[in-house]
C-alpha cells in the first residue's frame, strides 16, 4: 500500500544529491536512483539485525554504554540548550533534505557529525557526549535532534537502508502520548534515557505536541551487513559524503559554527 509514496520520497531525496551539471545529474539520478533501489532489496537477507520498522536496542551491542551515560549527555545539552533558540535550524543546514519536511524555525538542531564528518568546535563543547558517540562502531552522523513546542516533522523517509537511526532520550516532556514517533504502522513514545532503534527507510513521522522541548541525541549508524554487501554499504556512504549535498550542508555548518562561537565561547 506504502510501496509508491516510498518510492516517491526516495527519488525525492536521491534528487536532492543532484548538482546543475546534467551528465552528473543523469549519473546521480537516473543511474545512482535506480541502482539503490536494487540494491536495498538485497540488504534484508545481508542484514545481522532485524529487518523490522522498530529494532530492539539490545541487538546492538553499544546502545548499553549511551543509555548508561545518558545523564552525563544530558549535562552537557543542558549547557547548549541555554542558548536553544539561536541554534541553526534543520533547513539552514541541509535545505535539500529538509526541503519538504521543514521550512519553520520548530526544529533546531546542534550537530556533531554530519556523514562521517566531524564540527570539531561543537565537539569541543561537548567532550563526554563526543568521548561516547566516537566509540560507536560506523557512527556517521550524531546530533542534539531538539523540537520546539508543537512541532510535526510529517511522513518522509531516509535515502536507503544501509544506516540505522539511533535516538536516544534526553528531554521528554509530558505527557508523552502528545511526543511520540510512528514508524510504518507502529507508535511508540520516547523515555529519558531510553535508546530509540529504528529504520528510517520505513516512512515515518514525528510529534511534539505538548508545551515543552522534546531533545534526542540523534544518531545515524551503519547497518550490520554480511559480506560482500558490507563493502558495497561502505562505498555508497563514502560517496553520499563527498556529494554536493553533503558539502553544501557542511559549509553551512562551517557559516554557523561562526555565529556559535560568539555565543558560547564569549
Amino acid at each position: 500500500m506504502r510501496s509508491k509514496p516510498k518510492q516517491r520520497y526516495l527519488a525525492n531525496i536521491w534528487r536532492s544529491l543532484l548538482s546543475r551539471n546534467k551528465i552528473r545529474d543523469w549519473l546521480i539520478y537516473d543511474v545512482g536512483f535506480k541502482l539503490v533501489q536494487k540494491y536495498e532489496q538485497l540488504i534484508p537477507n545481508y542484514s545481522l539485525i532485524s529487518n523490522t520498522p522498530f529494532i530492539d536496542p539490545q541487538e546492538l551491542s553499544w546502545t548499553k554504554e549511551l543509555e548508561a551515560n545518558w545523564q552525563v549527555i544530558r549535562q552537557e545539552l543542558d549547557e547548549i540548550l541555554k542558548h536553544a533558540a539561536q541554534l541553526p535550524s534543520f533547513h539552514d543546514i541541509s535545505p535539500d533534505q529538509a526541503y519538504n519536511i521543514s521550512k519553520d524555525s520548530l526544529w533546531k538542531t546542534y550537530f556533531l557529525y554530519g556523514y562521517g564528518i566531524k564540527t570539531a568546535e561543537n565537539c569541543h563543547r561537548c567532550p563526554e557526549t563526543t568521548r561516547l558517540i566516537e566509540q560507536i562502531p560506523g557512527m556517521k552522523t550524531a546530533f542534539f535532534s531538539i523540537l520546539l513546542p508543537g512541532k510535526h516533522i510529517p511522513e518522509h523517509r531516509g535515502p536507503y537502508k544501509g544506516v540505522v537511526r539511533c535516538l536516544l532520550g534526553l528531554k521528554i516532556p509530558e505527557p508523552k502520548e502528545k511526543c511520540r514517533l510512528r514508524v510504518a504502522d507502529e507508535i511508540r513514545y520516547w523515555e529519558e534515557g531510553k535508546a530509540m532503534i529504528f529504520d528510517d527507510s520505513f516512512l515515518h513521522e514525528a510529534w511534539n505536541e505538548t508545551d515543552g522541548i522534546r531533545v534526542v541525541l540523534f544518531l545515524d549508524v551503519v547497518r550490520p551487513l554480511r559480506f560482500p554487501l558490507s563493502l558495497v554499504n561502505n562505498l555508497l556512504l563514502k560517496i553520499i559524503a563527498v556529494s554536493p549535498f553533503v558539502k553544501d550542508a557542511v559549509n553551512n555548518q562551517k557559516q554557523w559554527n561562526e555565529r556559535l562561537k560568539q555565543l558560547y565561547d564569549r
